[in-house]
């Protein structure tokens, strides 16, 4: 069963990537795929900064968690 999702996802992805996207041939020709590119990055880069600033949070209340104890 492991080799035969390997084999259909192997075959799917090669599917995949013979197939030439328009609409980013021409958002590329256009200069907008850039735009695409930094929104993503602004969005990832957010999402990674939430997640540190949870992870601070969550490590201090460990910290005092532990020390109530």
């Amino acid at each position: 069963m492991k080799y035969f999702l390997t084999f259909i996802m192997l075959a799917f992805s090669q599917i995949l990537l013979a197939q030439e996207i328009e609409m980013a041939d021409q958002m590329r020709a256009d200069g907008k795929i850039y735009v695409v590119v930094g929104v993503l990055l602004i969005i990832l880069i957010g999402f990674l900064l939430y997640l540190v600033s949870i992870d601070k949070k969550l490590k201090r209340l460990e910290k005092e968690v532990e020390q109530d104890k």
